[in-house]
């Protein structure tokens, strides 16, 4: 091993496994920390790759598409070009107001990772917006509708994939169904038919039906990419493992688990006797954080996501972690 790696390990990657660590690490602690590094390494590169590809999807549909020809779409996004429309004012600098608020509320909801990747993520859309010139292609209404809502959907759902957004108006709808007992979906259904409305009362009724089918070809690329729209996902893990895992999910993600008795089997390591099962149910923005987390731990576990429509009772709601 690199002499500076091991360094590197043994100052910034072991301590935050093993607070108590005050002796020189053994050679499986020293294996344990290079695989932490090589998966946190390489989840970073794909999420920083999957969130510029997604800024420049997005900003190639509102440049190309939407903008030149005063289309709007849902959420945060079409707040944004609604009111640029309406007053002038830059929707590169508009698009970081606007969703200011949701990054701070994302802080308290999703965590500090999430915050960061998404002011990040906004702020460089808004920096390519203001910068780099995007052509436009067509001015056939439905072809603008259908693509640009296509590749803004698509901007937006590799975001997501990345661990951040772009658009921050599902952090406030799963903050509100929490409070308020109610679905993501139901909100942001009643937030963009304000926006729609609004649209047609300060632009025109046929704008605002163009921009309604924008919508429908944004959310359904969003759907596409990242495997469903559902606000969570349920996750059964078999894993020798169980025990770190299930520590790991209730002291990093927050969340709580199931732990059920396995009474024998057959999978990859041949038969099996008596194991313990876990089971969660987190959000699809919590995924890609869970699988690198298990990855460290046991890069042989199986684990099986379900897509889940909601949930009553239990403990989704994340507990506060501990300092």
């Amino acid at each position: 091993m690199n002499h500076h790696i091991e360094q590197f390990i043994k100052k910034y990657i072991l301590p935050k496994e093993d607070k108590s660590l005050d002796t020189e690490p053994s050679e499986y602690k020293l294996a344990k920390g290079v695989r932490i590094l090589k998966v946190t390494s390489l989840r970073w590169i794909k999420d920083i790759s999957l969130i510029l590809l997604g800024i420049f999807s997005a900003a190639f549909g509102l440049k190309s598409f939407l903008l030149p020809n005063s289309f709007i779409d849902g959420g945060a996004t079409g707040i944004s070009l609604l009111i640029t429309e309406l007053t002038g004012f830059p929707f590169a600098l508009l698009i970081i107001a606007i969703n200011l608020p949701f990054i701070l509320l994302g802080y308290h909801v999703i965590g500090k990772q999430f915050a960061i990747k998404t002011a990040a993520s906004i702020s460089l859309l808004a920096l390519v917006m203001a910068t780099i010139s995007f052509p436009d292609l067509t001015d056939e209404k439905i072809l603008v509708a259908v693509f640009g809502g296509f590749f803004l959907g698509a901007g937006i759902g590799l975001s997501i994939r990345g661990g951040a957004v772009i658009d921050g108006t599902e952090v406030l709808a799963l903050y509100l169904s929490r409070k308020l007992g109610v679905t993501v979906g139901d909100i942001i259904t009643l937030l963009n038919i304000i926006i729609f409305s609004t649209a047609a009362y300060f632009l025109s009724i046929e704008t605002a039906m163009y921009s309604l089918i924008t919508y429908l070809s944004a959310s359904k690329t969003v759907d596409f990419i990242i495997e469903g729209i559902e606000e969570y996902t349920g996750i059964t893990i078999v894993s020798v493992h169980s025990d770190a895992i299930r520590q790991m999910i209730t002291n990093k993600l927050g969340r709580g688990v199931t732990v059920y008795n396995g009474k024998r089997g057959y999978g990859k390591q041949g038969h099996t006797n008596d194991i313990d099962i876990i089971f969660t149910v987190i959000t699809r923005l919590e995924i890609n954080k869970l699988n690198s987390e298990i990855q460290i731990i046991d890069p042989n576990a199986f684990v099986v996501m379900n897509s889940i429509k909601d949930t009553i009772g239990g403990m989704v709601k994340k507990r506060p972690l501990a300092h």
